[in-house]
């Protein structure tokens, strides 16, 4: 007799834990390209505020002298 008829199905149970694990590595996958994806669109704070900065002094809200002193601090 052949030596799969002992097996028992043991290959179906392996089929399906195969399939458990791709899902489970595919899923680890999406959620750190989402997580990845959250965290560069909030890196964008420092664009956010030179262009607030520079709407506020387009605007006359503020004058030369404290419109290069902010652009300043935020440069760093």
């Amino acid at each position: 007799m052949p030596y799969w008829h002992y097996s028992n199905g043991g290959w179906v149970s392996m089929l399906l834990m195969l399939i458990t694990v791709l899902i489970l590595v595919g899923g680890l996958i999406t959620v750190s390209v989402i997580l990845l994806r959250r965290t560069t669109k909030t890196s964008t704070g420092h664009d956010d505020a030179v262009k607030i900065l520079n709407e506020r002094f387009a605007r006359g809200e503020i004058d030369k002298d404290e419109f290069e002193t902010r652009r300043a601090v935020l440069r760093g």
